[in-house]
């Protein structure tokens, strides 16, 4: 009888091998990810012979998530705020502060993504928002459109490590971890990435001969804070709100867009009412394409426990390795290859219930592998062939897909730095949330 069920096993988890397979090549055809995905849950539940009772509940239930709803509250102030002209006094403001510096400007950049970080939580809205700001005023200086689309590329990246943060805000949906932990945890590791991207930029200005932006004095510099004074407060807002207890990162993200529309409206006054529909229009399409990643998600990653992969790649990993270090290794190559050919969010969704109960298992911190995890496939956003980040910049500067590719490589080596120090020193990521949260 034993046989007989462990024949059983082995048959679903081939299968279900299968299927991702032949879901992962799908993927070069063209299709919608989330199509692709619930074609590949309903295939698997198909051919395994899997009672389907049940399963709409299920992908329905997946949406219907408290914190999940943080989701499409932070792409709608991400759309107000780069409606507002909010990007261009933060730009204006970070020219100030460090344009003075080796190749100014690409500081400047670093600095405006940092800031920007802390308002939109997403690589794709800081590159395609203060982005398209950051590579004008660039090129206007003398900056070539590869080296202003990379470092926008680059620094986009630290969008979703600093708070707050969408891929975090579904990897803490889906692995059952603490949001505001992982919002405390990514605070450390985007200013290292921040820090160590400004580096190299003043190596390469050296190599280059980059543009110098000039001082233009302390009356300027006031003048740049006084204009972006109240897009400044936005992450003051949004971090004494959530780390004193005031809100929830749900409802801080409700208070985010509240904040950013009456900026726009009546502070800016660059945002009109009329201009409302627009942006909940582009808010609604995003969020839609979210909605439907998480729900078919849902659908692949109950399928992925029907066929009790999950145990068997635990036990498969957990026999080769004990070592807490060796397996965040191993989970590094393993994204860092996923991340060059899927979509960040699909991937968290579909590799989650594999990898994170086998990092429980080894007794890794889930606050501090949801960061590895998430920084993984934040460079995945910045490297081909399918990296969303560089086809915006690129598109953004009228520069070939390929000549970006290659344009950003530099900057690769300061962000896997920095990810292999979060990788073998867990408390740069536990530091705050254990300080904070007591946790």
């Amino acid at each position: 009888m034993g046989s007989v069920a462990d024949g059983r096993g082995t048959t679903m988890i081939t299968l279900m091998l299968a299927v991702l397979g032949a879901w992962f090549l799908s993927l070069f055809a063209g299709p919608a990810i989330y199509a692709a995905m619930g074609l590949a849950g309903f295939a698997f539940l198909a051919l395994a012979g899997v009672a389907g009772i049940g399963i709409p509940q299920k992908i329905a239930m997946a949406a219907n998530s408290f914190p999940l709803l943080a989701a499409p509250l932070f792409i709608l102030m991400g759309n107000l705020m780069n409606a507002s002209g909010i990007s261009v006094r933060i730009f204006e403001f970070a020219k100030a502060i460090v344009g003075w510096m080796r190749g100014g400007l690409a500081q400047a950049n670093i600095v405006g993504s940092v800031i920007f970080a802390g308002m939109s939580g997403s690589a794709v809205a800081d590159a395609a928002g203060l982005g398209t700001v950051e590579i004008e005023a660039m090129q206007r200086e003398g900056y070539d459109a590869e080296t202003a689309a990379a470092v926008t590329a680059a620094s986009a990246t630290i969008g979703p490590i600093i708070p707050p943060s969408l891929p975090m805000i579904v990897y803490g949906v889906a692995a059952e971890t603490s949001i505001g932990a992982l919002f405390l945890a990514g605070v450390i590791p985007g200013l290292l990435m921040a820090g160590a991207l400004m580096l190299m930029v003043r190596h390469l200005a050296i190599r280059r001969n980059l543009p110098r932006h000039p001082f233009e004095g302390g009356r300027v510099l006031w003048t740049a804070f006084r204009r972006a004074f109240w897009a400044l407060m936005a992450p003051v807002v949004l971090f004494g709100g959530l780390f004193s207890g005031i809100f929830t990162p749900t409802e801080a993200a409700a208070v985010a867009v509240v904040y950013a529309l009456v900026l726009g409206v009546f502070v800016y006054r660059e945002f009109r009412i009329a201009d409302l529909p627009k942006v909940i229009l582009d808010t609604v399409e995003t969020t839609g394409v979210v909605m439907a990643l998480v729900m078919t998600a849902s659908l692949l990653g109950y399928c992925i426990s029907v066929s009790r992969l999950p145990q068997e790649f635990g036990g498969w990993l957990t026999g080769l390795t004990q070592s807490p270090l060796v397996y965040l290794l191993i989970v590094n190559v393993l994204l860092l290859v996923v991340g060059c050919f899927m979509e960040a969010l699909a991937a968290m969704l579909v590799l989650i219930p594999i990898l994170v109960p086998v990092a429980a298992k080894l007794g890794i911190d889930p606050v501090h592998f949801g960061i590895v995890f998430v920084l993984n496939l934040m460079i995945g956003t910045i490297t081909p062939p399918v990296g969303v980040v560089l086809y915006v910049t690129a598109k953004v500067a009228n520069v070939p897909f390929e000549r970006m590719a290659h344009a950003v490589l530099p900057y690769l080596v300061p962000l896997f730095a920095v990810l292999a120090l979060i990788t073998v020193w867990p408390a740069v990521t536990t530091f705050l949330p254990s300080a904070l949260l007591g946790r």
